[in-house]
């Protein structure tokens, strides 16, 4: 569980990141769990997008991801959101 300090600082690494997830009219399949799941992984931080024409909200969308990832749901901000998840081998990001 982060603290709202270690969310700020998280946050402002975030702020340079690119958006590599999208959730469309699809929703949210296996395939892009897998994909979330690899990407938090190699990167440790994620910046997503709900495009306008999908079934589930950014708020819905990051709770859902960051729970069955086993991730914390960082920011979400009107359609984009950040996942962050700490890889033991291989840390990025020092909070």
């Amino acid at each position: 569980m982060l603290n709202s300090k270690q969310r700020a600082t998280l946050r402002g690494f975030a702020n340079g990141l690119d958006t590599i997830v999208q959730i469309g009219k699809d929703g949210i399949s296996d395939n892009l769990i897998a994909q979330v799941d690899s990407a938090l992984t190699a990167r440790e931080l994620i910046k997503g997008r709900v495009l306008q024409n999908s079934l589930v909200s950014s708020r819905e969308a990051a709770a859902f991801l960051a729970e069955e990832l086993g991730a914390e749901s960082v920011q979400v901000v009107g359609s984009k959101f950040v996942l962050y998840r700490e890889n033991p081998e291989k840390k990025q990001y020092q909070i």
